[in-house]
């Protein structure tokens, strides 16, 4: 029996996390389960499942990161947005395995969270689908070798958008997103491409790969969730239907593999297509790669710019390009710094959401 402490149990993921615990119910079951909001949610999920912790991370008398995690197995991040990053880092000081959801764990905090990680020899398990498709092309090992990771990516829902029709797209549209079904603010970050750009910075992280190394490629189907290729010129990739279930459940078991989802129909298929990610259409997908770069407190900034934009636009308050000009605009204002503490990463993440909230709405 594998005991799960899931921390944004009321989320997109965190929804699938709780009907692979209700299909396997001789398999897990849950140590803790802590939303972010939605209370009402919250106490019908703790209701079904009886975990001996259940809170809102909000509530002041709620148990600190560290006692959430005592007597689990595995620590499921599945939070959203920057907020994760101090489960993450929590986790990685009492956990032997953590399933890993949350990309701005990474994303923000990867220099912190690998040392961490290194330093204690935890389980770091990536649940994204397409870090979860290298993680199966190597074998289930991390410190493999290859020669390049490539990152699948559906383009989003306005791929063949020209730049004019882009300035016209709604949030509706932008929710409307071609393969899968996801969260509001990783929808739109799929978009926009920024999740693909956070996509690439996570390989650095998981995968101690340099850039050069990684690419990523459009692949509207879905189907091919990533690829590796190796020094003799073979590519291993995974194959399934978009659906989180598979990458979530592996997370929890792998070697061992559990049914979960149907096989794939290869006649009924058809041709599978790749081609190359326009990145001068989505500006978003450069920034991130250069914020990657850059390294310190950039990403962090980038990500606290991007939370706020797209918050903006869900609301009605930007439009489609401005996500992009308001991260652009925020990452040049404020100076980057090395990436000490956690604290660091904190205040930088809190003054590019002042910094791009003042662009946004002029204060």
């Amino acid at each position: 029996m594998v005991n799960i402490a899931l921390i944004g149990c009321t989320g997109s993921i965190g929804h699938q996390v709780c009907e692979v615990v209700r299909a396997h119910p001789d398999s897990f079951r849950f140590s803790a389960l802590v939303s972010g909001s939605r209370g009402g949610e919250l106490v019908r999920l703790a209701e079904e499942f009886h975990p001996p912790i259940a809170c809102l991370a909000s509530d002041p008398s709620a148990p600190s990161p560290e006692t959430l995690f005592e007597g689990c197995d595995v620590a499921f991040i599945a939070a959203g947005g920057f907020a994760g990053l101090s489960y993450t880092l929590a986790a990685a000081k009492v956990c032997k395995k953590i399933a890993l959801a949350n990309k701005e764990s990474l994303v923000c905090g990867g220099e912190l969270v690998m040392r961490e990680v290194e330093r204690r020899g935890v389980d770091l398990v990536p649940v994204d689908s397409e870090h979860s498709a290298l993680f199966q092309c190597l074998n289930f090992h991390r410190g493999a070798p290859y020669k390049k990771l490539v990152l699948t990516a559906s383009g989003g829902p306005f791929l063949h958008c020209t730049e004019e029709e882009l300035k016209r797209v709604t949030a509706k549209d932008a929710l409307c997103h071609p393969t899968w079904k996801m969260g509001p603010k990783i929808t739109v970050d799929s978009a926009t491409l920024l999740n693909k750009g956070y996509e690439v910075i996570e390989a650095k992280w998981l995968y101690g790969a340099d850039f050069s190394q990684i690419e990523a490629v459009v692949h509207p189907e879905s189907i091919v969730h990533s690829l590796v290729f190796f020094e003799d010129g073979a590519a291993m990739a995974q194959l399934g239907y978009p659906d989180m279930k598979v990458p979530i459940q592996l997370a929890l078991t792998y070697p061992k593999r559990l049914p979960c989802e149907r096989e794939l129909d290869l006649p009924a298929l058809g041709a599978l297509h790749f081609e190359r990610l326009p990145e001068e259409k989505f500006p978003c997908y450069g920034l991130a790669l250069e914020a990657g770069e850059r390294g310190g407190t950039a990403p962090a900034l980038l990500n606290g710019a991007a939370e706020v934009a797209v918050h903006a636009f869900l609301a009605g308050g930007i439009t489609f390009p401005a996500i992009a000009e308001t991260i652009e605009k925020t990452l040049g204002r404020i100076p980057q710094m090395p990436a000490e503490d956690y604290e660091t990463l904190r205040e930088a993440d809190m003054r590019a959401r002042a910094v791009a909230s003042g662009y946004i709405y002029g204060k």
